[in-house]
């Protein structure tokens, strides 16, 4: 599997580059499919960041992930 620092990852913002990804539990996921995720933001979210941390206050669990293609691991 492909490796990504934070700072790769953060190219990956729907702004910078058109890919739109974000890391949770350090893999990489591909959320440009995602009509929430449009322009590189989800509320108040943006793409190109690791949202483990945040995802204590979101509405949904995990699961959301799912969905989406696996594209690489978050190294530091």
């Amino acid at each position: 599997m492909k490796e990504y620092t934070k700072n790769q990852l953060a190219l990956r913002n729907g702004q910078d580059k058109d890919d739109i990804w974000v890391a949770y539990k350090g893999q990489i996921y591909d959320v440009g499919s995602s009509r929430l995720w449009r322009n590189g933001k989800h509320y108040e979210h943006w793409a190109g960041q690791d949202l483990t941390e945040e995802l204590a206050d979101a509405p949904h669990n995990e699961a959301v992930f799912e969905k989406f293609k696996i594209i690489g691991k978050l190294v530091n």
